[in-house]
C-alpha cells in the first residue's frame, strides 16, 4: 500500500513515499519514513500528525489507507490571532 509522509519548514519541505502493509498506523509510517535524516529536530514519537490537513487524534492506532499523506505538524511560534493583530498594527503604521 502506497502512502506519503510530509514535513515542511518555511524554506524546505520533504515528501517521502513509502510502501507499507495494510493496518500500518499513522505514527508507524512516520517512524518508517526516516524523516529525522532530513529534519533531526522532528520529535517523531510526540509530534502532532494529520492526514491531508485534518488532525489525527490517535496516530498510534489509526490505520492508513491507500494513497493517504501523513503530515507532521510543527508547533506554532505565534498564536494565529496575535499574528493577525501584529500584521494589522504594522499595516496601520505604514
Amino acid at each position: 500500500m502506497n502512502v506519503e509522509v510530509a514535513y515542511a519548514l518555511l524554506n524546505k519541505q520533504k515528501i517521502i513515499a513509502l510502501d507499507v502493509e495494510e493496518g500500518c498506523s499513522v505514527r508507524e509510517a512516520v517512524r518508517r519514513s526516516n524523516i529525522n535524516a532530513f529534519f533531526p529536530e522532528v520529535d517523531v514519537e510526540n509530534a502532532k500528525l494529520g492526514i491531508f490537513g485534518k488532525a489525527v487524534r490517535n496516530p498510534e492506532s489509526q490505520a492508513l489507507k491507500e494513497g493517504e499523506r501523513v503530515e507532521i505538524y510543527r508547533e506554532l511560534l505565534v498564536d494565529p490571532k496575535q499574528a493577525r493583530a501584529n500584521r494589522a498594527a504594522k499595516a496601520t503604521k505604514g
